[in-house]
């Protein structure tokens, strides 16, 4: 059995720029948001490399943790009374709400990508692991702290308390495309929050939307397709994120051959032998990765010097389109080219294909997503919304495609000795560059 820890004699609150105001009144809930692993994401950025292309985009994954806190609290308060939601899983979904980034790594999923470290994973970690989170959760009660993991890896046995932080429509989307949007300084992702909240009803292991809230589910579906395409998968986020993922690829490589860094990078070194511990993980952020680049700008490799300082100077790769037809055609004779005039294409070259679904309705192997966004009929039928809704019928299968190719522009400029190359790789990459 469970116990709670009860009440604050007094309400805490935090000034929001998007939901204006965030209550706590739960003493776990405080004591969450006081543990060390927790106030480590106000060092972890919401979206990664993104302020490189809207300098605006500087927020932390704790401000979004504790939005994504916010909105679930407002939903529970919308679900209470009803037949399909217990009170009983109040603190429980609230915590799971609260602590579902806390495994996230510096720059976000743009570190991930590099060694294939997976936030969830580290935030299942953190929750079971020795840390200050786990105490606090332990009060509670023995198993408490394994049920706030299995919400988060959707493992447990109410799927409904899963579906509300993380499925199609979720108290996560919800909150960062609201504050994503707020930060990037777009119109986006905006939608009419309130609105979706008193439309969403809790159902046997699913939330479900009311037939009257189609509307507002399909304005939040556009909005969601818009802020991927304008926001998160922005060209020039790309480029960063493809140039932080050749630092540190470069990096590990000299560190593996055993290279005399000027300052051995002790934080990160077991992440490079892939031997990373509990301790090592929450000992990073963006902080740390900053100081390295900064060090690394002045190393005597010139692939790791070069790569670094365009990094800390804003100094990112030009793109062209790059469709898989023109790929085949060009890649291996850039790739020589490149080779010969000096440039690595390992570093120098990076390819990006993109491919997304603003609905993602259906799995990988063409069969109905677990996880649909499920309308509740007048006469209390249960209907996808691509079943009712024109609009989202229309775009739950229209895949956008997006491929690019990363290169040096100014690098080909400036070239004086290598004239027939230059002259070779601009006939091939012809089109117009952009920054």
């Amino acid at each position: 059995m469970y116990q709670s820890l009860g009440q604050l004699k007094e309400t805490k609150v935090f000034k929001d720029p998007v939901h204006r105001y965030i209550y706590v009144s739960d003493q776990l809930i405080w004591q969450l948001i006081g543990t060390r692993e927790f106030q480590r994401l106000r060092r972890i950025k919401q979206l990664g490399t993104s302020f490189l292309t809207f300098h605006g985009a500087e927020h932390t994954r704790f401000h979004h943790s504790l939005g994504v806190y916010e909105i679930t609290r407002q939903l529970i308060d919308v679900f209470n009374g009803r037949a399909d939601w217990d009170d009983q899983y109040r603190e429980l979904t609230l915590a799971a709400a609260l602590l579902h980034d806390v495994g996230h790594g510096p720059f976000s999923h743009a570190f991930e990508n590099v060694f294939g470290v997976n936030h969830e994973t580290w935030t299942e970690r953190i929750i079971l692991g020795d840390t200050e989170i786990k105490k606090v959760l332990d009060q509670v009660g023995d198993g408490f702290a394994e049920e706030v993991a299995s919400i988060i890896n959707k493992t447990h046995p109410n799927q409904l308390l899963v579906t509300m932080i993380s499925s199609q429509l979720d108290v996560d989307r919800m909150d960062y495309l609201l504050r994503d949007a707020h930060f990037a300084g777009v119109s986006y992702g905006k939608f009419d929050l309130e609105r979706m909240l008193r439309v969403l009803r809790p159902a046997p292991n699913q939330m479900v939307v009311k037939q009257s809230g189609m509307h507002s589910i399909e304005d939040y579906i556009m909005r969601r397709y818009q802020m991927y395409w304008q926001v998160y998968l922005h060209p020039v986020t790309r480029s960063s994120d493809y140039l932080l993922k050749a630092i540190l690829e470069r990096a590990q490589e000299l560190y593996l051959s055993g290279y005399p860094f000027a300052i051995a990078p002790i934080h990160l070194m077991p992440l490079f032998d892939q031997k990373m511990e509990l301790r090592d993980f929450l000992g990073l952020d963006e902080t740390i990765v900053y100081f390295y680049f900064q060090q690394w700008a002045n190393e005597q490799d010139p692939i790791l010097s070069d790569l670094s300082g365009r990094f800390v100077d804003r100094k990112l790769f030009k793109y062209v389109d790059y469709p898989a037809e023109k790929r085949e055609l060009v890649h291996e004779k850039l790739c020589e080219l490149f080779e010969a005039i000096g440039l690595n294409p390992t570093y120098y070259l990076l390819e990006d294909k993109l491919s997304r679904l603003p609905y993602d309705l259906y799995g990988d192997n063409g069969e109905i997503s677990k996880q649909p966004i499920m309308l509740q009929m007048k006469d209390g039928q249960m209907k996808e919304i691509s079943q009712v809704s024109p609009l989202v019928q229309a775009i739950a299968t229209s895949r956008q495609t997006d491929e690019k190719l990363f290169f040096p522009q100014e690098i080909l400029h400036d070239l004086r000795e290598h004239a027939n190359e230059k002259m070779q790789i601009d006939q091939l990459l012809i089109g117009s560059v952009t920054s």
